[in-house]
């Protein structure tokens, strides 16, 4: 799962200013590279070991009563229409309607494409997983009662999207004095510093750091994408690991960055703290282990020049 990948594959997702930088592409290049494929699978078998054994054992272990979690299920009224315009909301009849049209539209997509230039696009993973949602929930009140619930949670991601665009405009528009545009000289910089070798160590520091401090891995890379590709061009790197090195170095403060646990803590009833501890160990082993394999494995990549539409 990757934002950046994501919206790399797809055109009509990017701005115009980036898209000039980076072309597009394609998953190929990014998270179905055999490369993407083995550093998975060595972070997947050292995920487990370190949870295996950091796992507290009998006389340490604590129990959600311990943890003061109630896991006694609240009982609940049943919902009911109270007027007839209400009905509807409590029946599945829309719902139903809404998942067959839009898995007629999926059907004509997949169908019409090929299976990973159909997924690539933003708005048929959004549609695929709003139906379900929809699907899962049943009757429409439900749905979007679930949905009020869980949105208080996820304010901030909803609003700082919005200003990371406004960032990226600044970044790739506003000229300064000498008529370069401040990605340009951030590039600049980098490129003087990097070399094609080091360029994976580098950015992974770089990007690693950056996510303590803007936690959203499809919205940063709107803003990063302008110079961390241009660089990219500069050293003659290949741009889809390019893209996989800022998704796995960027992923790394989510290990003690409660961001990804909004939906797990939410369902445990649980604080940051009482997981922070077992998730930090995992950061001291996967930091550098990420960094290492991000420069071997990019070490085997040849560069392609960016491909536009």
């Amino acid at each position: 799962s990757s934002s950046a990948a994501q919206l790399q594959a797809n055109p009509a997702s990017l701005p115009p200013s980036i898209l000039a930088i980076t072309g597009v592409i394609p998953f190929s290049q990014t998270l179905f590279l055999w490369q993407s494929g083995a550093l998975l699978l060595v972070l997947l078998v050292v995920s487990a070991v370190i949870a295996y054994v950091t796992a507290p054992g009998p006389d340490s272990a604590r129990d959600a009563r311990a943890c003061g979690v109630d896991v006694t299920p609240a009982p609940k009224p049943a919902a009911k229409p109270t007027r007839p315009g209400e009905w509807l909301e409590y029946s599945p009849i829309l719902i139903i309607l809404l998942v067959l049209l839009a898995a007629g539209w999926l059907v004509q997509e997949f169908a019409s494409k090929p299976a990973i230039e159909a997924i690539s696009g933003l708005n048929t993973y959004n549609l695929l997983f709003i139906s379900l949602g929809a699907l899962l929930h049943w009757r429409p009140r439900h749905f979007l009662d679930a949905v009020a619930r869980a949105v208080p949670a996820t304010t901030g991601v909803l609003i700082q999207f919005p200003l990371y665009g406004s960032i990226a405009a600044i970044l790739t528009k506003a000229n300064g004095a000498d008529g370069q545009t401040l990605a340009h000289h951030i590039a600049a910089f980098f490129t003087q510093i990097a070399t094609h070798d080091t360029f994976a160590l580098l950015m992974g520091v770089y990007s690693a750091l950056l996510g303590f401090f803007i936690p959203s891995g499809g919205g940063k890379w709107i803003i990063e994408a302008p110079y961390v590709m241009q660089v990219a061009n500069d050293l003659q790197y290949h741009l889809g690991w390019a893209v996989q090195i800022y998704n796995a170095a960027e992923a790394l403060p989510n290990l003690i960055n409660p961001f990804y646990m909004l939906p797990l803590l939410g369902v445990l009833g649980l604080k940051a703290r009482d997981l922070v501890g077992f998730s930090f160990v995992q950061l001291l082993v996967h930091a550098p282990l990420v960094l290492v394999l991000l420069w071997l494995l990019g070490g085997t990549l040849a560069y392609l020049p960016p491909v536009h539409p």
